[in-house]
């Protein structure tokens, strides 16, 4: 073999090895695997909420006489909205003529990927009510009407477009008269794919009720009061913080049972005993809703 043959095999092997080196050298497109990311935590947030409506309907009862109602609260959220406690009130026109109705409640809300729960208390408070007295020295309704309702939640999303829920609430005394009321519903609410926002929701649920105590009405009789189903259908739209609701409401409730669980006043004054408080109603709600979070205000770390 001639010496520039030699030659040349012995660069083209250098040259080569060389190029191996270097190769060796570049970072791989792949690159080491990152360290995982620890999800960014909201230890405080504060949620809070306005609405005006045109009647509280609570149920399939109206809270207002049919008339409209203004509400807001307020929540404080704990390690990313696990744990909860917050306060509400909204205007009232009812047979005890309380001043509002204040809320407070507390609990926990659980969620696993798109499974959602939410387990709590929720007191009801009505400030400065009259117990309800006719000129016959009848009572129609009990000194006080406060209660408390323990409850639990499951919601379960499906391709972030249509959420199905089921949810059970149970009172000891419903409403300060001794009857135990348990009232259980499923919920369904869908994203319309067209507009971001827009969504179709409604909820069936069915309300249990007891028997009143003798001892909060010394001339009414222990009266088991009736049982009934309660729906809604609606249209909602979020634009930002703000949402607008249109929604129908009702019940099977006759206008003697209603009477019954309300003691609508007008139903004794006019010497009926029915009341138009738990028929068929269309609500228009306005909404605004807003987080510290958002505003920067205990961000996540």
């Amino acid at each position: 073999m001639s010496d520039l043959v030699r030659s040349s095999i012995l660069g083209l092997a250098l040259a080569g090895a060389i190029g191996a080196v270097q190769a060796a050298d570049l970072p791989s497109k792949k690159g080491e695997p990152l360290p995982p990311i620890a999800p960014a935590i909201t230890w405080f947030d504060i949620a809070v909420s306005v609405k005006g409506m045109t009647d509280y309907n609570f149920r399939g009862i109206s809270q207002t006489d049919r008339k409209p109602a203004i509400q807001g609260g307020a929540e404080l959220q704990i390690y990313n909205n696990l744990f909860y406690l917050g306060v509400y009130g909204s205007s009232v026109d009812l047979a005890t003529r309380p001043d509002a109705e204040i809320d407070f409640y507390g609990g926990i809300r659980p969620k696993f990927g798109d499974l959602s729960f939410d387990f709590g208390v929720w007191q009801y408070y009505y400030p400065s009510e009259k117990q309800l007295i006719d000129g016959a020295g009848v009572f129609w309704t009990p000194k006080n009407t406060d209660f408390t309702e323990v409850y639990g939640k499951v919601s379960y999303t499906f391709a972030e477009s249509l959420t199905l829920g089921a949810n059970v609430y149970y009172a000891w005394d419903w409403l300060g008269t001794g009857a135990s009321g348990t009232y259980a519903s499923v919920t369904a609410k869908y994203n319309l794919p067209f507009l971001e926002g827009l969504s179709v929701s409604g909820e069936f649920g069915h309300y249990w009720l007891g028997t009143t105590n003798l001892a909060i009405w010394s001339t009414v009789p222990p009266t088991n009061l009736p049982d009934y189903n309660y729906w809604n259908a609606g249209v909602s739209y979020t634009w930002k913080n703000v949402t607008a609701d249109v929604r129908y409401h009702d019940t099977d409730l006759s206008k003697n049972d209603c009477f019954l669980l309300t003691a609508d006043p007008r139903g004794i004054t006019n010497g009926s005993g029915r009341s138009k408080w738990c028929g068929a109603a269309v609500v228009a709600t306005l909404s605004f809703d807003i987080t510290a979070s958002s505003l920067g205000v205990f961000a996540a770390k």
